[in-house]
């Protein structure tokens, strides 16, 4: 049996055969890959009514990938209020978001209860909000700062009503590149064990790969094995995010951008090796709107949401600081052939449009 015959009778593939995979006529890796995103979705593409918020850009991390974090003696610090968060938050609701994603940098100077209250004081008010917050570097970050274990800071998310953990941070899981990219951050195993401890306790999470910068394919292929490996223990992860690299304002100077035919045969790729995760999402503030609606066609089944504003990837280069509107995002992903659907933020179907 070659290696295609093996994908279409379903067999799992191993490494060698995944990295075999990038070599793959391109239209025959889309054929397979939409052939695996047909059977777990047909034609839906989700997406939900949602809105990043990130509190603040004081970071005790310096990743050298990174252009949003305001370290040192940078004047463009900010630190939002409980206040200021609230009013968006309310501002949003009005308007039927469904989710607020709050992640920001790693700030050693607001405490962590000025983290706890945040969440809490949304769900009290909102209780129909789905809160996703705090990656597995923040909950690292917030472990190491006050003391406490993973399982004590995972318990105090959810007892201040944060429902489910976005998936950054992830980066890359390969130890060499990792040390080069965000030395200092949580490592790999340390990502990997915050999250299964999370999905221990029955609740749901996303995991991100960051691609397009100093990595190679291989180690591209060994993140989405170690996810798969875990995935196997809990079954918690949601969604495979592959993240594209932003190349402004920040310190890794790669010189050459990666082409929008390596980004479209990662996402084939995953669609295939990630037989045990449900959703692929093309995130469109890395890939762009356009390439995200061509990734369709290459497995993905998710373009995340309307966002409204978001800062980090923007800081680097991303055209997303200001969302898209629900209109258009329907309209775009109707006239890319696909089906859009509403979905909450664990993939509940609201609305089919």
């Amino acid at each position: 049996m070659n290696l295609k015959e093996k994908i279409l009778s379903g067999a799992r593939i191993g490494f060698d055969e995944a990295l075999e995979l990038y070599e793959m006529d391109f239209f025959e890796l889309a054929g397979l890959a939409d052939m695996k995103r047909r059977r777990m979705h047909d034609k839906k593409t989700y997406f939900n009514i949602n809105r990043h918020i990130n509190p603040t850009n004081v970071c005790k991390d310096i990743c050298k990938f990174c252009a949003y974090s305001a370290s040192r003696k940078n004047p463009n610090q900010y630190t939002m209020s409980h206040e200021e968060i609230l009013d968006i938050v309310k501002d949003i609701d009005s308007r039927g978001a469904k989710e607020v994603h709050i992640v920001s940098a790693h700030n050693p100077n607001t405490g962590l209860e000025w983290y706890l209250e945040i969440f809490k004081k949304i769900k009290t008010a909102y209780p129909h909000i789905h809160v996703k917050a705090l990656t597995a570097a923040e909950v690292h970050f917030l472990a190491c700062e006050y003391n406490k274990s993973y399982d004590e800071i995972i318990d105090l998310m959810i007892q201040n009503g944060v429902d489910s953990m976005p998936g950054g941070g992830a980066e890359i899981f390969d130890e060499g590149v990792r040390d080069y990219i965000c030395k200092g951050k949580v490592n790999s195993q340390q990502w990997l064990d915050i999250h299964q401890k999370w999905h221990e306790r029955g609740m749901k999470s996303n995991v991100t790969m960051l691609f397009g910068h100093v990595e190679n394919r291989a180690h591209r292929i060994d993140h989405m094995m170690r996810i798969r490996d875990l995935q196997d223990k809990t079954g918690g992860f949601n969604c495979f995010i592959p993240l594209v690299y932003q190349s402004q304002n920040n310190y890794l100077n790669v010189k050459e951008f990666i082409t929008a035919n390596e980004i479209l045969r990662t996402y084939a790729v995953a669609r295939i090796v990630l037989d045990n995760v449900p959703n692929l999402k093309a995130y469109w503030v890395t890939s762009t709107v356009n390439l995200a609606l061509v990734a369709q066609e290459f497995g993905a089944n998710d373009l995340d949401g309307t966002i409204e504003k978001e800062s980090i990837n923007s800081a680097a280069g991303a055209k997303s600081a200001n969302g898209v509107e629900l209109e258009e995002f329907v309209g775009l992903i109707k006239d890319s052939g696909f089906v859009p659907v509403e979905r909450d933020s664990v993939y509940n179907e609201i609305k089919i449009w």
